[in-house]
């Protein structure tokens, strides 16, 4: 027989546990990708739809070694980013359709300053800060993978 008091706490694990169920179901996990630059693997999360671009890494206390996010844009244009509410130092890399380097901005935690692609840009990969410039990736540096980036949302 449960009590009455152990009853009513099951019921509220019960509730928190399936609200946590839906809602992971609602939002999900970003899918991943792996990409190459050069001898380098890099393990990325993927953010193909608006509401995963508009987030990106916002909020995350840290981003592991040979880790990030690849942004993938509906149109090939020239796309900006900017570090609201992103709290670790990143570089990130504006690529072409065929995963081209063209061009690489640091940007810092917290600001509203825009970096944006050089010319038009399908994707945009943010690592750590320094990532690219520590393993010799610049602007025409090849990003291995794209390719299956799943399709824009």
């Amino acid at each position: 027989m449960i009590l009455p008091i152990a009853r009513t706490a099951y019921r509220n694990w019960f509730a928190c546990v399936t609200l946590l169920g839906m809602a992971s179901m609602a939002f999900g996990e970003l899918p991943t990708l792996e990409l190459t630059a050069g001898l380098y693997r890099i393990e990325t999360e993927v953010a193909a739809s608006d509401a995963n671009r508009r987030v990106g890494l916002m909020h995350r206390e840290r981003l592991a070694t040979n880790r990030g996010m690849l942004f993938v844009f509906p149109e090939v244009s020239a796309h900006c980013m900017w570090m609201k509410n992103t709290l670790i130092p990143l570089s990130v890399a504006f690529l072409d359709e065929d995963g081209k380097v063209i061009n690489i901005a640091d940007m810092t935690p917290h600001s509203l300053d825009s970096h944006c692609a050089g010319r038009p840009a399908r994707f945009a990969l943010e690592m750590n800060q320094g990532w690219f410039s520590g393993k010799g990736i610049g602007p025409g540096s090849r990003i291995g993978g794209v390719a299956k980036a799943p399709r824009p949302q």
